[in-house]
């Protein structure tokens, strides 16, 4: 991997935060990824465009359980947006508890970053 794409990554993180590190894993993927895309329902912290694929992703770090207005809201941005939800999960303090058989049901993949 060359010199620029780690100067993206860290510029996306420095930025952004945990959003612009899970962008940036996106991004040395060879996708394009667009950050705090502005919807209706508020933005999209990410949205993923290559291969023939679209994701709408959302990531969650504080620590505790996760709410259920987070994945409602996931779900409306990607329909809107006609993409893949994605639900990034960033640390071991979120826990999803009952929410995971919906999310699961929704279509919502969920994928740890560390």
């Amino acid at each position: 991997m060359g010199y620029r794409m780690r100067f993206e990554q860290r510029k996306l993180r420095k930025r952004y935060g945990v959003v612009g590190l899970v962008a940036g894993r996106y991004l040395e993927a060879g996708y394009h990824v667009r950050l705090m895309h502005p919807t209706r329902y508020g933005p999209a912290h990410i949205v993923v465009q290559g291969r023939g694929e679209k994701f709408v992703i959302e990531v969650v770090h504080e620590p505790g359980a996760l709410r259920e207005e987070v994945v409602e809201g996931l779900l409306k941005k990607a329909e809107l947006l006609g993409a893949r939800p994605i639900l990034a999960v960033y640390g071991r303090g979120v826990k999803l508890g009952d929410l995971r058989k919906k999310l699961e049901e929704r279509g919502v993949k969920v994928k740890y970053v560390r």
